[in-house]
């Protein structure tokens, strides 16, 4: 771990209490203030009127929750691919096709943890293996955080773009069919010392060879490698927060060794 080898489980659970990935301050999608409104740039587009970006801004305030994005397409003054296009154009990369999304080709792709990928709206898009580039479209916003994660816990680089919503929800409808048992959800940790004890005893199990850890919002995403087979990954929620959904559960403790 961290290039430190550890012959006894006492020090490795030592260690990992000091190695507790530290949340990264500030919030993980922080737009730049010289990013042009969404609504200024469908203006500027002659994709809106002033009329329809008042009454956006109008049922907006009234209802009190949604993005302006949110609510211009639900009052059918723009369309889905419009909004996802501005929001591009916003973060300045480019948009992913319906045609381009390889729904077929998941199996190619470095292993991610469904559940990070459900948590962050993204998706894997294409590896190139020669140049360990990983490239992931997100449906809301770019997480400079999680792609910071997947160049540490994969030893990649990682490249971004903006893909439909729809379209994202659909491909991650087919994701869990290929979770396996390649990853275990903890949504709830007491606290660092139950952290530690818990990659402890999986660590134990597997005869993991190396471990790898990074923060991923509120989880720390951890993963086990050894030589027996496929990484398993370990998604825990921090302490004092609660996973978005539980759609897993973690399997029993094997006993400490």
């Amino acid at each position: 771990m961290q290039g430190v080898r550890y012959c006894l489980d006492d020090c490795l659970e030592r260690a990992l209490v000091t190695a507790f990935p530290r949340p990264h301050p500030g919030p993980k999608r922080a737009a730049a203030s010289h990013r042009v409104p969404l609504g200024l740039l469908l203006l500027s587009r002659q994709q809106l009127n002033a009329d329809q970006l008042r009454a956006a801004l109008t049922a907006q305030r009234a209802a009190g929750y949604g993005r302006i994005g949110e609510w211009l397409q639900t009052l059918g003054f723009v369309s889905e691919q419009e909004i996802t296009a501005a929001l591009a154009c916003q973060w300045a990369c480019p948009v992913l096709r319906a045609d381009s999304m390889p729904l077929d080709g998941i199996d190619r792709i470095p292993q991610i943890p469904v559940a990070l990928l459900e948590s962050a709206f993204m998706v894997p898009v294409a590896y190139v293996e020669a140049t360990a580039t990983l490239y992931v479209a997100f449906g809301e916003g770019i997480d400079y955080g999680v792609l910071y994660a997947l160049q540490q816990m994969l030893l990649c680089r990682s490249e971004f773009c903006l893909a439909a919503p729809s379209l994202l929800r659909r491909c991650l409808q087919t994701l869990p069919e290929q979770r396996e048992e390649s990853e275990v959800l903890f949504d709830s940790v007491a606290d660092v010392a139950e952290f530690a004890r818990i990659v402890r005893s999986y660590s134990a199990r597997v005869a993991a060879s190396e471990i790898r850890m990074a923060s991923c919002g509120r989880y720390v995403w951890v993963r086990l490698l050894s030589q027996a087979g496929r990484p398993l990954d370990l998604l825990l929620c921090r302490p004092g927060e609660s996973a978005s959904h539980t759609s897993l559960s973690p399997a029993p403790l094997a006993p400490a060794v």
